[in-house]
């Protein structure tokens, strides 16, 4: 097919890049580990660590992980917020020649056990805080060893137990929990294993570019989430792809490594793990936010020095914005604004260049594809409306439901095809099945038209699945939770359009218990779904439309709504 967009690349951007170059992950992250082993990868909490803390750390880790018998390949889960333990546990993984399983921390008992179990993770890596979960479901899951991590462990040794001491005590925030102990499963603080890692040799990853780095979970149309199998392949190639894109916005800045880039989106999301990536290949660092929702301590830490790339969902540029201390913020050496996860309002978009001289740049990706798709190009003066050019080495067609691709102009389904675009959802033929056409295209789900430059803009989504504050939820999932709500006959989920979160959920619930309220379904939905899945309106109806073999409508509540 004629790539008719690369006509509309900016100068001096390569239109392919070429993942060869490395044998695996791996092989690029200790090339950079290596060459800027002085340099700082990260702070938090205004305590640094460098690449070569980074490299000694995650090599310790690995081995200690290889020490506990794992098999080649193992999956091994990873609970952790934005805290230094994540990126040594990420590198230590790999390095070992393991699989990434990354999982939110907010996730329920009944999320997580799903997880678990459907990805076969035999280790976990978790923060003590969200042990309690664990608890709760580990006799249920693979998983035999548990490597617990306590928030201070890698700030120092006077700071670091200073902190964990405020955690526990005095802000409890670690529930009491008691992990069983019976049919093998052992408990490892995660320093006692550096520790040991520390008298032991890495032995070299037997792996290529086809091994499988991460499976990333993503939401379910069944009501259960699928993990994307991203390859060493699918990840290097995203990282140079993000590479060639954003390396022109910040010529400014000199040389790329000294960049700053501000990482408050959850690393365990792909749109953050794929930009911290990014930054290991250009041996920058990243200022890591662990709870971007205290807005206070974040713009305080905003305020301490330059920072460079700053990626967020439309939700985080609104609240930031809200907040008043939002103008103490020096933003003269902010290259790149990059919206993503989620679509990007122009009023945001408006209110974010006026307040910051910094527009805007809107892209799209999603975790099937590294988080890697199109975007506008990052020199771009103004917001665009649109979701922008397909990245390096990608094909864009739009195309209709029997895999025909559309004349330009005409709405049809955005598909996908490149290096990054995952292998497949691990262990669903069926879905996979269906998520491809037959000419190697992934079907996205979203219904987009193409210009007659390359720009793509997004018109509709063919699922129905909702997007709040850049997390996919799908009403499936919703709908087989709450429908086990005593008292819940049927129940339908939609989204409806919200300032805040881009959309909203709105759950229609018809009951035979005339006493349940909306409280009680509340109660219900936050007992048993992470937090951004929890509905915002609940409204109880007679009945709900359905078709003549009793399928629900859902577009009849959302045109009703």
């Amino acid at each position: 097919m004629e790539k008719y967009w690369l006509k509309s690349y900016p100068e001096g951007v390569p239109h392919d890049v070429h993942p060869e170059q490395y044998r695996s992950l791996t092989q690029l992250l200790e090339e950079s580990f290596r060459k800027n082993a002085s340099r700082p990868f990260s702070v938090c909490m205004e305590r640094w660590m460098s690449y070569g803390q980074l490299d000694d750390l995650s090599a310790a880790l690995g081995a200690w992980l290889q020490s506990q018998g794992l098999e080649p390949g193992a999956r091994v889960a990873i609970m952790l917020p934005n805290i230094p333990q994540f990126a040594v546990t990420m590198a230590a993984v790999l390095r070992a020649g393991y699989t990434c399983v990354n999982v939110n921390p907010l996730y329920t008992a009944r999320e997580l056990e799903h997880q678990l179990k459907d990805s076969g993770a035999t280790t976990i890596v978790i923060l003590e805080n969200f042990a309690k979960t664990l608890e709760e479901v580990i006799e249920r899951t693979p998983v035999k060893h548990v490597v617990m991590a306590s928030m201070g462990d890698l700030l120092g040794f006077w700071f670091g137990n200073w902190i964990t001491f405020a955690v526990r005590h005095l802000a409890k925030m670690v529930p009491a929990y008691k992990l069983p102990l019976a049919g093998g499963l052992q408990v490892t603080p995660f320093n006692r294993a550096i520790a040991a890692g520390m008298s032991m040799k890495l032995a070299p990853a037997q792996q290529d570019l086809e091994s499988i780095a991460f499976l990333q979970y993503t939401g379910g149309t069944t009501g259960l989430s699928k993990g994307a199998i991203l390859t060493h392949r699918n990840i290097v190639a995203a990282i140079l792809q993000a590479e060639a894109w954003f390396t022109p916005a910040l010529q400014r800045v000199g040389d790329v490594s000294k960049t700053n880039s501000i990482a408050a989106l959850p690393l365990y999301h792909i749109f953050a793990l794929t930009l911290s990536l990014l930054a290991i290949r250009w041996g920058s660092h990243l200022t890591l936010i662990p709870n971007p929702r205290d807005f206070g301590k974040f713009i305080d830490v905003l305020k301490r020095r330059p920072f460079h790339l700053f990626p967020a969902v439309n939700t985080l540029f609104n609240a930031l914005m809200q907040h008043p201390q939002f103008k103490g913020i020096d933003f003269s050496q902010l290259c790149v604004s990059q919206a993503g996860g989620m679509a990007a309002s122009e009023g945001t978009a408006r209110q974010w260049q006026k307040a910051t001289g910094c527009p805007m740049v809107e892209g799209w990706g999603m975790s099937e594809t590294c988080a890697i798709g199109t975007n506008n190009p990052v020199l771009s003066k103004e917001f665009s409306g649109t979701i922008g050019l397909p990245l390096p080495g990608i094909e864009i067609a739009i195309k209709d439901d029997d895999g025909r691709s559309l004349p330009m102009g005409q709405a049809g389904e955005i598909c996908i095809k490149g290096p990054n675009v995952m292998r497949g959802y691990y262990n669903q033929p069926e879905e996979n099945a269906k998520a491809f056409t037959s000419d190697g295209f992934m079907r996205t789900g979203d219904i987009g038209v193409m210009d007659e430059r390359g720009y793509s803009k997004i018109v509709d989504r063919k699922k129905d699945m909702i997007l709040v504050s850049g997390f996919n939820v799908f009403p499936n999932e919703l709908e087989n939770v709450i429908s086990l709500c005593p008292g819940v006959i049927e129940c339908a989920a939609i989204g409806i359009p919200d300032e805040k979160q881009g959309e909203a959920i709105k759950v229609f619930v018809v009951k035979n218990d005339p006493t349940l309220s909306e409280d009680d379904v509340a109660k219900y939905c936050r007992q048993n779904l992470t937090g951004y899945k929890v509905p915002k309106y609940i409204e109880f109806r007679d009945d709900l439309p359905k078709t003549n073999v009793g399928k629900i409508l859902r577009r009849e509540l959302r045109s009703a709504r």
